[in-house]
C-alpha cells in the first residue's frame, strides 16, 4: 500500500463530551457535530485519549517532537504569552527534529494551516520547524475578523509575513486547507497536512458577530461575554470546515488511503461539557487532560471501531511517523509510542502509563491502568478511573500502599525530566476547576 497522506485536525479547548459522538446534547439549532460524528463511526473512536497537557503550548510542543514537553526549556512548560513576541529563548528551537522535519525529509510535503503557539519570527516559526507552507496565528487566541491577539497587535500570517486577508478565522482556515488539499493530493509525493483550528477558543464569536470585533481588546479577555450557544455555533462552524477539508479529500480520490486524527489540545474552559469528567483547562483532573480522539483511514482502520486504549498526544506524533515509513532522529528518541497496532485493530490493548506536571497549583498526576494519582495544592489523591470517572472517592487513605508506590513511580519518571523552572507560571488567569455540571 502506498503511504498514506495525514491530515492532524487539533481543536483549541475543546470539552470531552462537547461532540456529540461523545454524548453531547444537540443546540438549538440542532447537531453540533454532524461531520465528525461520521468520522467517529466510519473510523475509530477513543475513550481514553489524553492530552500531553491541561494548556495548549506544553501540548503542541509534545505534539510537535513527539517527546514529552518538559524535555524542553522552560517555556514548553507553560502557555507562551503573545507579550512574548520577539523573544530568542521561548519557542520550539529550529534545530530540535519535529514531526513535520522528519516527514519531510522522507519524501512528504508539509503544511500548517492554522495557530502555531510556539514561538514568534525571526527566532521561531512553522517554516523553521519542517513546515513548507504556513497560514495562521502565531500566538494563542486571536480575534476571530479583526486576527488581532490580545495585545491589540496583527497576528496573522502566510509564511513569515504578516497577512491582511478579510473573513471569519475558522473559515479562513478551513478553505486555506480545502486549497492545500487540491493543489497537492494526487501528486507522487503524500502530504502531510496540520489543520489547526482556534475554535472554540475563545473570544466566542460566531460567524454573525463581526460587530464584536470593534471592542477586541475587552471582547478577547475571556472571562466575560459569550454564551453556550454562541460556544455550540463556533464548533458548528468548525465541522462544517472539516466537512469542506473531508469532500476535497474525496474530489481528488485520496479520501481512502488518508489518516485523518482529530483531536484537541487540552480539556474544554467556560462553557464546555466535559461529562462526565470534572475540571477543565489548566487541572489535572480528568476533565483537563482526557480530549476527544477520533482517527479515520477507511484503508486501515474499521468503521464503527472503538477503543479503551490509555495514549495521549505524542503517541499520534510517533503514529504518523511509523504509518509514513519515517524514523525518529537517533539522538531524539521519542516519548510517544505508535497506535499502529491499535488502528489494525481496535480491541489491541497494551500498558501505557502517562504522567503530567506543571507549576500552576503543584499539580503532576500518573494514570496507570486503572488507577490515577493526582497532586493537587499540595494533596495527594488515588482515584480508580473505571469505577468513579468524577475523581470523587479519594482511595489513597483506604489504599495507601498503592498511593505510595505511584507516588514514588511518578517521582522516578520525574528525576528523568530537566526540573521545572521557577518562573514557569501559567499566564492564562483562569482555571475551570470550578466547571458548570449537568
Amino acid at each position: 500500500m502506498k503511504r498514506p497522506n495525514i491530515v492532524f485536525i487539533v481543536a483549541d479547548d475543546l470539552g470531552f463530551a462537547d461532540l456529540g459522538c461523545y454524548g453531547g446534547r444537540p443546540a438549538q439549532f440542532g447537531a453540533v457535530s454532524p461531520v465528525l460524528d461520521a468520522l467517529a463511526a466510519g473510523g475509530l473512536k477513543f475513550t481514553q485519549g489524553y492530552s500531553n497537557a491541561p494548556v495548549c503550548s506544553p501540548t503542541r510542543f509534545a505534539l510537535m517532537t513527539a517527546r514529552y514537553q518538559y524535555r524542553l526549556r522552560g517555556a514548553a512548560e507553560e502557555p507562551i504569552n503573545s507579550k512574548s513576541r520577539g523573544s530568542t529563548t521561548l519557542g520550539l528551537p529550529p534545530e530540535h527534529p519535529t514531526l513535520p522535519s522528519l516527514l519531510k525529509d522522507s519524501g512528504y510535503r508539509t503544511a500548517l494551516i492554522g495557530k502555531w503557539h510556539l514561538g514568534y519570527p525571526p527566532s521561531f516559526s512553522p517554516l523553521r520547524s519542517g513546515y513548507e507552507e504556513f497560514f495562521g496565528p502565531m500566538s494563542g487566541g486571536v480575534d476571530y475578523f479583526t486576527h488581532c491577539a490580545f495585545t491589540g497587535a496583527h497576528d496573522l500570517w502566510s509564511g513569515e509575513e504578516e497577512k491582511q486577508e478579510q473573513g471569519y478565522l475558522t473559515d479562513l482556515i478551513s478553505r486555506r486547507a480545502e486549497d492545500y488539499i487540491h493543489r497537492v493530493a494526487g501528486q507522487e509525493a503524500p502530504f502531510f497536512l496540520s489543520l489547526h483550528y482556534t475554535a472554540p477558543h475563545w473570544p466566542w464569536e460566531t460567524r454573525d458577530d463581526q460587530a464584536l470585533a470593534r471592542e477586541v481588546k475587552s471582547n478577547l479577555f475571556h472571562l466575560h461575554g459569550g454564551n453556550i450557544h454562541s460556544y455550540h455555533r463556533m464548533i458548528h462552524h468548525m465541522d462544517e470546515g472539516i466537512g469542506w477539508v473531508m469532500q476535497a479529500l474525496r474530489d481528488r480520490g485520496v479520501a481512502d488511503n488518508t489518516l485523518v486524527v482529530f483531536t484537541s489540545d487540552n480539556g474544554g474552559e467556560r462553557f464546555s461539557d466535559n461529562w462526565p469528567l470534572v475540571g477543565g483547562k489548566m487541572d489535572l483532573t480528568e476533565g483537563g487532560i482526557r480530549v476527544p480522539w477520533i482517527a479515520h483511514w477507511p484503508a486501515v482502520i474499521a468503521a464503527g471501531s472503538v477503543s479503551h486504549q490509555h495514549c495521549m498526544t505524542m503517541d499520534w506524533s510517533a503514529t504518523m511517523l511509523e504509518a509514513a515509513g519515517a524514523s525518529a532522529h537517533p539522538d531524539y528518541p521519542l516519548d510517544g509510542i505508535s497506535l499502529m497496532p491499535v488502528l489494525r485493530d481496535a480491541a489491541h490493548r497494551f500498558p501505557r502509563p502517562l504522567h503530567w506536571r506543571m507549576n500552576h497549583r503543584g499539580q503532576c498526576a500518573l494514570r496507570d491502568g486503572d488507577w490515577k494519582y493526582l497532586r493537587i495544592d499540595g494533596n495527594d489523591y488515588l482515584f480508580n478511573i473505571p469505577e468513579d470517572e468524577r475523581e470523587r472517592a479519594n482511595r489513597g487513605p483506604r489504599e495507601p500502599q498503592r498511593l505510595a508506590q505511584m507516588r514514588e513511580a511518578w517521582e522516578r519518571w520525574n528525576a528523568t525530566m530537566p526540573p521545572i523552572p521557577p518562573d514557569a507560571t501559567v499566564s492564562v488567569g483562569y482555571s475551570a476547576k470550578d466547571m458548570p455540571q449537568r
